[in-house]
């Protein structure tokens, strides 16, 4: 596991479908910001709040896609942890597992502010109130607004990038360009894979 050779780590799970320079410039800012050693992009296996009931790509396919997308980055690791446990993917259970497979590891999980105020709705809610602490991620006075009371929540501005997965699978099905919004390698994955409509 590469948290053996990590102190400090944090987790930043997602769909990630696909994955995008908002996701990398969150990960990169929190990493600077905290002095944190990896931050881990968790591809989720089974999203448990899927957006709209939409159908999601295979997990082997994201999951290629933010490995392509992180190559290079120094300190973002692609993290297959939640699909090699199968079923549907619970932060709670990947802090027992970080925990219990890497004991010392100082684990903080990084989530952007929509997700944040959904916190109290997530799996075992309480048990994972007292356990981890969060970073949330947004645009200036977004972050702050979005913490929900009684959660060890820190607020980490970063610059706003006005995109996200769904309008960028909406570009490949129309054939629009994706070229900077996605990375070069996960569009070439997105192109080797033939997803979301790519033309051919």
């Amino acid at each position: 596991m590469p948290a053996r050779r990590a102190t400090r780590l944090g987790i930043f799970g997602g769909t990630f479908d696909p994955p995008h320079i908002g996701h990398l410039a969150a990960a990169v800012e929190v990493r600077a910001e905290l002095g944190l050693d990896q931050v881990w992009m968790v591809v989720a296996n089974e999203p448990w709040q899927k957006v709209d009931g939409r159908s999601v790509s295979p997990p082997a396919d994201r999951f290629a896609l933010v490995e392509a997308a992180v190559a290079g980055i120094d300190g973002l690791v692609a993290s297959a942890i939640e699909i090699e446990r199968g079923g549907p993917s619970y932060t709670i259970d990947t802090v027992d597992q970080i925990e219990r497979e890497a004991p010392g590891v100082e684990v903080v999980v990084v989530l952007g502010a929509d997700a944040a105020r959904g916190l109290p709705t997530w799996h075992r809610a309480d048990e994972l109130r007292q356990r981890a602490m969060f970073v949330v991620v947004g645009r200036p006075g977004l972050a702050a607004a979005a913490t929900p009371a009684g959660w060890r929540c820190r607020q980490v501005e970063v610059p706003r990038l006005d995109v996200s997965s769904s309008d960028l699978r909406q570009r490949v099905a129309d054939g629009r360009p994706v070229d900077v919004l996605i990375p070069a390698g996960a569009i070439a994955g997105i192109r080797e894979r033939r997803l979301y409509g790519w033309p051919g």
